[in-house]
Protein backbone atom coordinates (compact mmCIF):
# COMPACT_ATOMS: atom_id res chain seq x y z
CA UNK A 1 0.00 0.00 0.00
CA UNK A 2 1.30 3.44 -0.61
CA UNK A 3 1.61 6.03 1.65
CA UNK A 4 -0.53 9.47 0.47
CA UNK A 5 2.11 11.91 0.99
CA UNK A 6 0.22 16.10 1.50
CA UNK A 7 1.79 18.11 -1.19
CA UNK A 8 1.56 20.68 1.31
CA UNK A 9 3.86 19.34 3.97
CA UNK A 10 6.89 22.01 3.47
CA UNK A 11 4.69 24.84 3.38
CA UNK A 12 4.01 27.45 6.81
CA UNK A 13 0.83 28.57 4.77
CA UNK A 14 -2.69 26.34 5.29
CA UNK A 15 -3.91 24.45 2.12
CA UNK A 16 -6.64 27.01 2.14
CA UNK A 17 -4.23 30.55 1.38
CA UNK A 18 -2.34 28.26 -1.17
CA UNK A 19 -5.27 27.26 -2.94
CA UNK A 20 -7.46 30.98 -2.79
CA UNK A 21 -3.97 32.58 -3.92
CA UNK A 22 -3.69 29.90 -6.61
CA UNK A 23 -7.22 29.89 -7.88
CA UNK A 24 -6.82 34.01 -7.75
CA UNK A 25 -3.86 34.11 -10.36
CA UNK A 26 -5.60 31.37 -12.19
CA UNK A 27 -9.27 32.73 -11.91
CA UNK A 28 -9.19 36.29 -12.50
CA UNK A 29 -6.90 38.39 -15.06
CA UNK A 30 -4.39 39.64 -12.02
CA UNK A 31 -0.37 39.50 -12.24
CA UNK A 32 1.72 38.40 -9.56
CA UNK A 33 1.91 41.71 -7.86
CA UNK A 34 -2.02 42.61 -7.87
CA UNK A 35 -2.38 38.87 -6.21
CA UNK A 36 0.08 40.05 -3.45
CA UNK A 37 -1.67 43.47 -2.61
CA UNK A 38 -4.88 41.92 -2.62
CA UNK A 39 -3.64 39.00 0.18
CA UNK A 40 -1.88 42.32 1.53
CA UNK A 41 -5.29 44.01 2.15
CA UNK A 42 -6.63 40.90 3.39
CA UNK A 43 -4.26 40.72 6.15
CA UNK A 44 -2.49 37.56 4.34
CA UNK A 45 1.62 38.70 3.74
CA UNK A 46 3.42 37.27 0.74
CA UNK A 47 6.00 38.14 -1.81
CA UNK A 48 5.06 37.74 -5.66
CA UNK A 49 7.44 35.13 -5.77
CA UNK A 50 6.05 32.98 -3.59
CA UNK A 51 2.97 33.17 -5.46
CA UNK A 52 4.56 32.51 -8.47
CA UNK A 53 6.65 29.69 -6.81
CA UNK A 54 3.18 28.03 -5.81
CA UNK A 55 1.13 28.34 -9.21
CA UNK A 56 4.14 26.37 -11.01
CA UNK A 57 3.81 24.06 -8.22
CA UNK A 58 -0.21 23.63 -7.25
CA UNK A 59 -1.86 24.49 -10.52
CA UNK A 60 -1.31 21.46 -12.67
CA UNK A 61 -2.39 19.25 -9.30
CA UNK A 62 -5.48 21.54 -9.20
CA UNK A 63 -6.52 21.44 -12.64
CA UNK A 64 -6.15 17.84 -12.28
CA UNK A 65 -8.76 17.72 -9.25
CA UNK A 66 -10.96 20.10 -11.36
CA UNK A 67 -10.56 17.70 -14.58
CA UNK A 68 -11.65 14.31 -12.15
CA UNK A 69 -14.48 15.84 -11.03
CA UNK A 70 -15.53 17.07 -14.48
CA UNK A 71 -15.88 13.78 -16.02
Amino acid sequence: MAKSTNPFRYFDSSPEVIRTVVMMYVKYPLSLRNVEDLLAERGIYICYETVRLWWNRFAPMFAAEIRRKRV
